[in-house]
């Protein structure tokens, strides 16, 4: 089970850590994704990292503002969100893959979070 959490409001310009946690499971061995989706539109992708931490990869729309980053000693991965904007405005879910490297595609990932709402103001 993931758990996410962080999420909140906050005004253009600012900046929120989510973090997601894993009970049950130990996610050293997972790869793993944020994801988020605002209301209308379809769930897309935001970042990920591998199982080691080494690698990581973001959707061009949060490059160079957002950073992934995990601690497999705490079993939680984060996403450090910075320079936020009104657009980035979306419930944002974490997501746990079993296949090692980084990935932009849902299929890929096994095993979901309930998501945290993460509302920017202009």
């Amino acid at each position: 089970q993931l758990v996410e959490s962080g999420g909140g409001l906050v005004q253009a310009g600012g900046s929120l850590r989510l973090s997601c946690a894993a009970s049950r499971r130990t996610i050293s061995t997972y790869s793993m994704g944020w994801f988020r989706q605002a209301p209308g539109k379809e769930r897309e992708f935001v970042g990920s990292i591998n199982w080691s931490g080494g690698a990581t990869y973001y959707a061009d729309f949060v490059k160079g503002r957002f950073i992934i980053s995990r601690d497999n000693a705490k079993n939680t991965v984060y996403l450090q969100m910075n320079s936020l904007k009104p657009e980035d405005t979306a419930v944002y879910y974490c997501a746990a893959s079993r296949v090692d490297g980084i990935s932009e595609y849902i299929s890929r990932y096994d095993f979901w979070g309930q998501g945290t709402q993460v509302t920017v103001s202009s």
